[in-house]
């Protein structure tokens, strides 16, 4: 392992279950432990456990947070009740994306970001340089929490059981506070779940009372299997520094009735013109797997754009990926082909949430 790579509070404890290692976000992360299938099923049907302490927090505070936040991101924090959790992204002023965050209210001119641990230096040093004649305060706190994301149709029964917190009172993307523990109604993969907020010492009993009880430990490799099956996007993949909202299909995220945010100018010009490219679902026949990176044709072999996640899928048992194209390849239908290796694969666009998510009503 490079020494550069940071290491999360469990990772002694993934290393003991035999997990493979690789660099993720510039930290050595858990892919796997007994198998992505059977990690990504564990999900889907009973309740997974996953090490999500990589993940960057942020709290803004202060006279002008409420503006200061609306500023800076393209969901409306205008009025937003207390305890609740909203997703958007901060935009360069072309409308690229700086990154994809979740905001939480915790009070009147106190929210909790939580940013991707691919751009927490980035999108820090993003946040601050944006603050200039707003009245707030800016606290990076990434080294402070740990988190956990228990998922699945089980996760409430087995966080009551197992950890002794009670979920039943929030409903989808809300949270609570539990002493100095913050417990969220959220995930990234389709399911219902729950993500927990703690210090390090706090994250690692918890972990290993999940681990003692029989909770499937599960990797980021079936986290992207998950997540993708569900149309939800990734950072790098679906959402880039030159991939907007609107080109991802996200602009129900983006408020353009707000007064003024970062980039709003761009976006507004590109919803109303158009785009010139999408994000598509497109399931491909055959043997073939799409990958990152494969080119996607027409069906003249003219090449419209590129595949950005691809997979086997583990629910649907069928070849199926995400793919930027030009948005006059993009209707529902529309006959494609991807190339893999040498050989070209015929492919059909279909909607990209592949999967049915089944979240808390």
């Amino acid at each position: 392992m490079s020494e550069d790579l940071k290491k999360t509070c469990l990772h002694d404890l993934h290393t003991g279950l035999g997990a493979l290692m690789s660099p993720f976000g510039g930290f050595d992360m858990p892919i796997q432990y007994d198998g992505i299938e059977q990690e990504h099923q564990a999900v889907r049907n009973n309740c997974g456990v996953f090490d999500v302490s990589h993940m960057g927090e942020v709290a803004v505070s202060g006279p002008d947070a409420e503006r200061f936040v609306n500023h800076i991101f393209t969901n409306d924090v205008t009025g937003l009740p207390d305890g609740k959790v909203i997703y958007g992204m901060m935009l360069h002023p072309t409308g690229g994306v700086v990154d994809d965050l979740l905001v939480y209210k915790r009070g009147d001119n106190d929210f909790f970001l939580v940013i991707n641990a691919s751009n927490i230096d980035k999108d820090v040093e993003w946040i601050v340089s944006h603050a200039e004649g707003f009245d707030v305060k800016i606290d990076h706190q990434s080294d402070h929490w740990a988190e956990l994301a228990l998922q699945g149709p089980n996760a409430e029964k087995v966080m009551a059981d197992v950890l002794g917190l009670d979920g039943s009172d929030l409903g989808f993307y809300t949270f609570k506070t539990v002493g100095d523990i913050i417990v969220s109604r959220t995930g990234y993969t389709g399911e219902d779940g729950f993500e927990i907020y703690a210090d390090a010492e706090t994250i690692r009993k918890y972990w290993q009372k999940l681990i003692d009880a029989g909770v499937q430990p599960c990797g980021l490799g079936c986290r992207d299997t998950l997540r993708f099956e569900a149309g939800l996007p990734l950072y790098g993949d679906e959402l880039a520094d030159d991939i907007t909202p609107i080109e991802a299909g996200l602009g129900i995220f983006v408020k353009l009735d707000k007064p003024e945010f970062i980039g709003r100018e761009a976006l507004a010009v590109q919803k109303a013109e158009g785009p010139a490219r999408k994000i598509v679902g497109i399931k491909v026949e055959g043997q073939a797997i799409p990958r990152h990176g494969y080119e996607v044709l027409d069906a003249d072999g003219k090449v419209v754009g590129t595949v950005t996640t691809g997979y086997h899928s583990i629910s649907l048992d069928k070849n199926i990926a995400m793919a930027l194209i030009d948005a006059k390849s993009a209707a529902l239908g529309t006959s494609l082909q991807v190339k893999v290796r040498r050989k070209v694969f015929p492919a059909t666009v279909i909607k990209k949430r592949f999967y049915t998510p089944n979240y808390k009503k």
